[in-house]
């Protein structure tokens, strides 16, 4: 596991989700750009999630036009950070802020929220749900000229669903002017953890659900004592929250080809419940559908 990347190409941002030792080798290796990097969300402090932070923060500022890079974890993130680069005498050329997170709002500016939940793992571990904020209709231009409407500042007042008043004192509404509201898209992201009720209302409705699935579903044993979902796990958990896509990851290596069982294997078992299952796959990128043009890509 290195990490999963959240593309915003309309802010020019990325987001990355957890930060495994390949990360940075990986980023040099894709399409994305260290630069663009602004916020890291962390579920939990195990090695392959976290390992990966100290030197790809440190190469983060060689690269340059990084203005701030926000970091989202459990507790015990924030020490684990500052004694690396501590103990490695290394100084970060841009600020970072480290904030510890508890269920609930994580962060949520004018475009999106994230909020968390703990999910069940052998230490304290946290699923995240990135939720786009539902956007107006399409504005129509051609009314709003009809009605004499001046473009310019007022056209952007109608589009936010405001009211206005015209010089001869008539009055506008937006909703008049613009198409059915545009319902925003939902990511959610849970691992490492067993099957638990608390990822089934983090992705509840989500159009793409992130789960790990560590192990085929006859290794259910070894998944139970080391608190990691299975393929079915994942299935059942994309099924119950009414998911539009489920994209399976973190995979033992026991399953790699040579193997008795292969991760085609846990394809079928998560299929037999879930249909809409893909696996994920280095630089593998999956694009989360919306109604209009613009776009978001998840890159693992």
């Amino acid at each position: 596991m290195s990490s999963v990347a959240l593309r915003l190409p309309q802010r020019a941002e990325v987001w990355l989700f957890d930060c495994g030792e390949g990360t940075q080798h990986q980023l040099l290796r894709s399409d994305l750009k260290t630069s663009q990097i602004r916020r890291m969300f962390i579920t939990h402090l195990h090695g392959d999630h976290i390992f990966g932070m100290p030197g790809l923060l440190a190469s983060c500022g060689l690269a340059g036009n990084i203005d701030r890079v926000d970091i989202y974890g459990p507790p015990g993130l924030d020490s684990y950070l500052q004694a690396c680069l501590k103990y490695s005498r290394t100084h970060l050329a841009f600020p970072f802020k480290v904030h510890t997170i508890k269920p609930g709002l994580v962060y949520e500016d004018q475009e999106f929220t994230v909020s968390c939940l703990p999910l069940e793992h052998r230490v304290p571990a946290f699923g995240y749900r990135v939720c786009e904020k539902d956007r107006p209709g399409r504005f129509n231009v051609e009314k709003a000229i009809a009605l004499g409407i001046p473009s310019g500042p007022l056209y952007g007042k109608l589009k936010r669903g405001e009211t206005i008043t015209l010089p001869n004192g008539r009055k506008i509404q937006g909703i008049d002017l613009c198409g059915v509201p545009e319902t925003g898209r939902k990511v959610v992201y849970c691992t490492d953890t067993i099957f638990c009720e608390q990822a089934i209302e983090l992705a509840k409705d989500g159009d793409v659900l992130i789960h790990e699935a560590t192990f085929a579903h006859q290794d259910a044993q070894m998944a139970i004592e080391r608190l990691h979902s299975t393929s079915t796990m994942a299935a059942q958990v994309a099924l119950g929250a009414g998911v539009k896509q489920l994209i399976m990851t973190h995979f033992s290596p026991r399953y790699a080809p040579g193997n008795p069982l292969r991760l085609d294997d846990l394809l079928l078992e998560a299929r037999a419940i879930f249909p809409n299952t893909i696996l994920a796959y280095d630089f593998f990128t999956y694009e989360v559908p919306r109604r209009r043009s613009e776009e978001k890509e998840v890159v693992c």
